[in-house]
């Protein structure tokens, strides 16, 4: 009776999970543009309404105040485990050295990864796999969102800019810019290149076969990548191809990435999992999962 009642309450909690993450993820999908723009607006708008009165009493705290007022872009408190059981658990069954997963080996880390994230982590996706779903990942550089983003403009705010020092690729993406100007630029544009990765694409089994069809597919695809050493975890969308076969290296991720995985020490890079999202309803939000 107590297991009965356990897994009623599991049920009634993951629904009411979902239920939250897609009413956030809507919220922002139908009023995106105005929401994003209050933000970015907040000192100036007028101060005869409740909102710029409200800015009057505190105009120092104007930015925490419209952050307050409007919602962020969704995150997620995703799972039940720790970040220390899901470090034991992937142990158990990650070989000693990175390299190539068995079918068995991903089998299990896809089971894993879904059972304590609360989505489907999958290898194989519309018959579409990578190369490898463990490897190194390494640092990448920030990349242009829209023609004439640079350095100077590429942060929204002061916590962003702390990411200053990773620079910008001097090229696009490997599917051009995230949006068409600077004026037009919505969260999802912001999230997308904020927490990016770079796959090897080219080295798909199936690219030789259709390389369009598998680059239209991986376009801002969404991935969970896991480190495996200490559980941090984030959604994140395929931006870029790369990186080159003779680094060593198997994948790239943004300095946003790179500094929610804790893989800047020193090397800047390390060992990861990354898995395809099956989200056709886009419910899943972009950037970091919290376990609780």
């Amino acid at each position: 009776m107590v297991n009965d009642r356990k897994s009623h309450y599991l049920k009634l909690r993951d629904s009411w999970i979902k239920r939250h993450i897609k009413v956030r993820s809507s919220l922002w999908e139908k009023h995106e543009d105005a929401l994003f723009w209050i933000k970015k607006n907040s000192k100036n708008l007028a101060l005869s309404s409740a909102t710029g009165l409200l800015l009057l009493a505190h105009p120092a705290n104007a930015s925490t105040l419209i952050d307050q007022i409007v919602p962020t872009p969704p995150t997620q408190e995703r799972g039940s485990q720790t970040k220390e059981s899901l470090v034991e658990k992937l142990k158990n069954i990650l070989p000693s050295t990175v390299q190539p997963l068995t079918k068995e080996q991903s089998a299990r880390i896809e089971e894993v990864l879904s059972d304590t994230f609360h989505l489907k982590a999958r290898v194989e996706l519309e018959g579409i796999t990578l190369n490898r779903n463990y490897g190194i990942i390494g640092a990448e550089q920030h990349l242009m969102r829209y023609p004439g983003d640079n350095m100077k403009t590429h942060f929204v705010s002061a916590d962003d800019s702390k990411y200053y020092s990773s620079g910008m690729a001097p090229g696009r993406g490997a599917w051009g810019y995230f949006t068409s100007s600077g004026n037009n630029m919505s969260p999802k544009d912001i999230l997308r290149e904020k927490y990016y990765i770079a796959v090897q694409s080219f080295l798909s089994p199936s690219w030789n076969d259709d390389p369009n069809k598998i680059y239209q597919f991986l376009k801002y695809r969404k991935m969970l990548v896991v480190n495996p050493e200490n559980g941090e975890s984030i959604v994140a969308i395929i931006g870029d191809a790369g990186p080159a076969k003779w680094t060593g290296k198997h994948l790239g991720g943004s300095p946003e990435v790179m500094a929610h995985l804790k893989r800047q020490d020193g090397a800047a890079k390390g060992p990861v999992l990354y898995y395809f999202i099956d989200d056709p309803d886009d419910i899943i939000p972009i950037g970091p999962i919290t376990l609780n």
